[in-house]
């Protein structure tokens, strides 16, 4: 079904507290009519719908508050990180430090008894004390954990509200029972507030790490400078970045951030471009070059056109694909989905149980209902609900601000995995930037006005092509000053080459395959054509058809073209080797071409001569070997981008590349390949860090609470530490360096 969305929204949600809310939130909107998809983060505190049309953003809201919690639309104004920026700022440190002020006494008396002194504080102090702790500061979780007992659910609010009110409700009956009295000293105050106390700080400092995963994102958000220099009329003035369109002229001086994405007219400078990129040096920009929102420019005067504002830039999309990275739920997180949905119910079952068990078996209620209290506080899910979506927001920012942006869970979830990593030829391991070399004309004497003819038909063909092969035809042309033609009924041949007349006459410029296809005799150049090969030249044919159909075109010449390998290329291949995985070049070149690059660079399987539809077929059998990678940066990638497990582009390519890849390498560098499986570990190792954690407090703790050898106040700094730890864990990715 999910084809037939056709709308999508994101909301913000407020309230939730775990796993289990997440998942009451996800069912909701899954129940609104017309909804297909519902991915709820917890970290993030979001909700990615997809719908159809006749769904409004009303109904959604309605669901999430049925469901008893608060929903907005965000906008691209008011995107998620800032959301949570406002959330966290709501987020006061002043409850739980009150809490803790007014459980000092019960602490200290306390330990005070563990230490063996005998004194004792009075009940009704006691009393006094633990009450606004319990009913004031700790509202929220009977007023969240009612919500979800309207919904039919359970959550961490919930747990804990029952589990202290059992403590306090104990406390208040031994305090006024006669056989007691308010001078007895084993009341259970000291339980229920230093439990609401550790969960309410627990809360806070999980509030502040979640705070430091989005530090990446509003990193980048922060480099869009809020005003620009635009030159009207010859006068440079000031303006709001808000009111700078497409086409105008913008001033960048010395020192200052670039506000829009724009080509430079004027002037040359040394500009920085690391947070956008990752490249660590500045990179040289003169007349001609783009440059990028966001960057700082160095000491030079730079005069740009602009070509792309406010949320069509470079950055935006960067930040909007980023943030969308992040909202996606990983599909390790369906299986802790599941655990959560039926976590809170199990537990109460296990905390009555305990009642049970103990009341009646050992006769002692007090201890029954203590025990079954550590059950329920012990037993929170917060931290399954935040151990992969925490990993995952850092792991993508910090791979964002060394210019690898993964654009979907998933793709971070896979990288690490790979076993065989294919590579496109040109402009990926080469520079993308070929030029002509050599040319042959068949003309009995290739004199030089032959080859200059040939050259003409061939350029003319080629004029407005973007492909880098084209390019190299027409700039030795306009090199020469040679006079060029439009072609006419001009026809791309995929993956093959071009058809298209000149001159009253029709013209075949492209590969050996296509001359095949033609049935071209390419006798007369074929030793020169495999010497050019076995240097690692790309070779081009040129046909001109015949008047009558049945002859096969008459060949006119040949073009051979150098593209000189990236200075990265072998280190990206020698890293990839270190971590034990398979390299494979897939070309559309020639044999000879694909041969000489594959030995240089030491990758021991290559494809020569592949189709577009045919890379695809070819990565769909590198994945009986285990999972593949496709690296690529052309229109003719895209088939291979999409079939392959991860596909990896090239900022530097095209963009139909890079929107069907789940990772782009922000620099043209393929020693980006093996940053970013690494990068994939590392998440990867943290999220299953992260779960070992989360389960496994439960899965000792619950017992231990359970059998009576934890009271709730170890129970309740247990379930704080759990959230904190898993956060904490996640925010070593931080550290990380390519």
């Amino acid at each position: 079904m999910a084809n037939q969305a056709s709308n999508e929204w994101t909301l913000a949600i407020k309230g939730m507290t775990c796993a289990s809310c997440a998942s009451r939130v996800e069912k909701a909107l899954l129940k609104v009519p017309g909804v297909v998809t519902a991915e709820i983060n917890l970290a993030l505190e979001t909700a990615q719908v997809a719908g159809i049309d006749k769904v409004t953003t009303q109904q959604l809201v309605d669901a999430v508050v049925t469901a008893g919690y608060q929903a907005q639309l965000l906008t691209a104004e008011h995107d998620s990180v800032e959301h949570l920026a406002e959330s966290y700022r709501q987020n006061h440190w002043w409850p739980s430090a009150l809490a803790a002020m007014l459980s000092l006494p019960l602490v200290i008396v306390m330990v005070a008894q563990w230490l063996g002194w005998q004194g004792e504080l009075s009940g009704w102090l006691q009393w006094v004390l633990a009450t606004p702790v319990q009913f004031w500061l700790g509202w929220r979780f009977y007023k969240a954990g009612w919500h979800a007992l309207k919904a039919g659910a359970g959550n961490m609010d919930l747990l804990v509200a029952i589990g202290t009110s059992a403590a306090y409700g104990l406390s208040v009956y031994l305090l006024f029972a006669p056989s007691h009295g308010a001078g007895a000293h084993h009341l259970y105050f000291e339980s229920s507030t230093i439990v609401i106390t550790l969960v309410l700080f627990g809360k806070w400092l999980e509030g502040r790490a979640k705070a430091q995963t989005t530090q990446a994102i509003r990193a980048l958000n922060t480099l869009r400078p809020a005003f620009a220099t635009v030159v009207k009329n010859g006068q440079p003035q000031q303006v709001s970045i808000a009111l700078v369109k497409v086409g105008d002229l913008v001033l960048v001086r010395p020192g200052e951030r670039i506000a829009v994405d724009g080509t430079v007219q004027s002037g040359d400078s040394q500009v920085d471009e690391s947070l956008i990129t990752g490249e660590s040096l500045p990179v040289p920009k003169v007349t001609g070059d783009k440059v990028t929102g966001g960057a700082m420019n160095g000491e030079g005067v730079l005069t740009m056109i602009t070509t792309a504002v406010g949320t069509e830039t470079v950055l935006a999309r960067i930040v909007r694909l980023v943030e969308s990275a992040q909202a996606k739920k990983a599909p390790i997180q369906r299986l802790v989905d599941k655990v959560s949905a039926v976590f809170v119910p199990i537990v109460i079952v296990i905390a009555a149980l305990t009642l049970i068990v103990w009341g009646v078996l050992n006769g002692n209620w007090e201890a029954a209902i203590i025990n079954a209290v550590t059950v329920l506080v012990i037993a929170c899910p917060c931290a399954l609900g935040l151990a992969t979506p925490a990993a995952i927001m850092v792991g993508t920012g910090v791979a964002a601000q060394h210019g690898i942006l993964i654009k979907d869970a998933e793709a971070l979830e896979l990288a690490h995995a790979v076993k065989t990593v294919a590579f496109d030829k040109t402009g990926t391991l080469t520079e993308g930037h070929p030029k002509l070399i050599a040319m042959q004309s068949s003309a009995k004497e290739s004199r030089d006005q032959d080859v200059d003819q040939l050259l003409i038909l061939a350029a003319s063909l080629q004029v407005g092509s973007e492909h880098p092969l084209a390019k190299a035809v027409t700039n030795a042309a306009n090199a020469k000053g040679l006079p060029l033609q439009m072609a006419q009924n001009l026809q791309a041949l995929a993956g093959k080459g071009v058809v298209g007349e000149v001159g009253g006459q029709t013209l075949y410029l492209g590969s050996a395959r296509l001359m095949s296809d033609l049935k071209v005799n390419l006798s007369k150049f074929k030793d020169d054509a495999l010497a050019l090969e076995q240097k690692g030249y790309s070779v081009s044919w040129l046909a001109q058809a015949r008047a009558l159909d049945h002859f096969a075109p008459k060949l006119l010449g040949l073009f051979a073209f150098g593209d000189a390998i990236k200075t990265t290329a072998h280190q990206a291949i020698a890293d990839l080797e270190k971590l034990g995985i398979k390299t494979v070049l897939i070309s559309g070149d020639n044999q000879g071409s694909a041969s000489s690059v594959s030995s240089q660079l030491g990758i021991s399987q290559f494809y020569a001569q592949v189709l577009p539809d045919e890379k695809a077929t070819i990565v769909t059998q590198l994945k009986q070997d285990g999972l593949v990678a496709m690296v690529g940066d052309g229109l003719n990638d895209a088939p291979a981008l999409a079939v392959a497990d991860v596909g990896i582009a090239m900022s530097s390519g095209t963009d139909v590349a890079m929107h069907t890849s789940g990772i782009t390498l922000m620099r043209g560098d393929p020693a980006l390949v093996a940053h970013a499986i690494d990068i994939s570990k590392r998440t990867y190792q943290k999220i299953r860090q992260n779960l070992f954690w989360a389960f496994i407090y439960n899965v000792v703790g619950i017992p231990l609470a359970a059998m009576g050898v934890l009271s709730p106040v170890l129970a309740g700094a247990a379930m704080a530490l759990s959230s904190v730890s898993v956060i904490s864990n996640a925010l070593l990715l931080k550290l990380w360096r390519p």
